[in-house]
């Protein structure tokens, strides 16, 4: 009997003796590459009976050359890398790795909505300078009583709420699929779109990258908010239309900004969000810590294994007809 083949089409771990590990158990094969084109991925995953994915395009082209495989994995909680609906007509799961790094992006999150709210990147660059006044980040409000807003609300914006409940803000959520009896047990008040817009001081970013999300964030959007509000995103760079995102803060339409993702990604040296005083980018570093890491290998191994040995997967994002 042929061994099943596990494939690994790109990654930027230190190691995948984790994912070994797990395929060496169920008697599986894998191999690995550091795919980045479509026919790059095609080659390599020829034959392949369970594909786990990090950056490579997994297209419609890559997914019809798949002609055994039962599963696609991707190194993350979003999947819009793969084409998910070619994925389901062909019969194949897609899985993401949703509880990986909760703890750690709320908590990147709140550090950069706690960063603006004080302004602390900018204060530090002025004490470089030699201005030591507090008059260097007139104005400057207080936060408790504040507007927090939340754009989605999945397991990393319920778990920003509950860390947040102690700073003394009024939180609010919009996600047309939210559970508002969930909600308010957390002390949210679920609102419509154009409130959250409206009423928040601070607005979070949760929600994931689709067709309906993609430049949700525009001008239009932008000039709905306080020109006093924070706006922070830590989900996907395209829900935010940067350019408006650009011309918002230059024009004071809202305050800050802290951006953990861009649409370019890494962000380009000399990039316009890099020249403001009112925002702070990190580098898409929201979901990492070393635990962080380890788990999403090992559950990404662990959710091919399980569908490779006849098992239903814990994490789909598809619900594909058997082949």
């Amino acid at each position: 009997m042929n061994k099943p083949k596990v494939v690994i089409t790109d990654y930027y771990y230190e190691s995948i003796h984790q994912e070994a590990a797990v395929m060496a158990e169920i008697g599986a094969e894998l191999r690995d590459y550091h795919c980045q084109t479509e026919d790059e991925v095609i080659a390599a995953a020829a034959g392949c009976d369970a594909l786990i994915c990090q950056f490579a395009p997994i297209t419609r082209k890559v997914i019809e050359s798949l002609d055994k495989c039962k599963v696609i994995v991707r190194y993350a909680i979003g999947v819009d890398n793969i084409d998910v609906a070619a994925a389901e007509e062909r019969g194949i799961y897609v899985c993401n790795v949703p509880d990986y790094g909760i703890d750690e992006v709320s908590n990147h999150a709140i550090a950069l909505l706690l960063d603006c709210a004080k302004k602390l990147t900018y204060l530090a660059g002025q004490v470089r300078q030699g201005n030591c006044s507090y008059t260097t980040v007139k104005p400057l409000y207080r936060m408790e009583g504040k507007t927090l807003g939340l754009m989605g609300f999945g397991r990393i914006p319920r778990l920003v709420a509950k860390k947040m409940a102690g700073f003394g803000v009024h939180i609010i959520a919009y996600d047309p699929m939210m559970n508002e009896e969930q909600a308010r047990e957390l002390g949210v008040t679920p609102v419509s779109f154009d409130q959250l817009l409206r009423e928040s001081d601070y607005l979070s970013v949760h929600c994931p990258l689709t067709a309906e999300t993609h430049h949700l964030f525009n001008e239009a959007a932008f000039r709905a908010m306080k020109p006093t509000a924070i706006f922070i995103n830590t989900a996907r760079g395209a829900v935010v239309n940067e350019e408006d995102l650009i011309h918002a803060l230059e024009q004071g339409e809202i305050a800050m900004a802290g951006i953990d993702v861009t649409e370019t990604e890494p962000i380009p040296v000399g990039h316009p969000l890099l020249k403001l005083d009112n925002a702070v980018v990190t580098p898409h570093v929201a979901w990492y810590s070393e635990e962080a890491v380890q788990s999403l290998q090992l559950k990404a191994a662990q959710e091919a294994a399980r569908v490779l040995m006849g098992q239903p997967p814990l994490n789909p994002v598809n619900h594909p007809a058997a082949r």
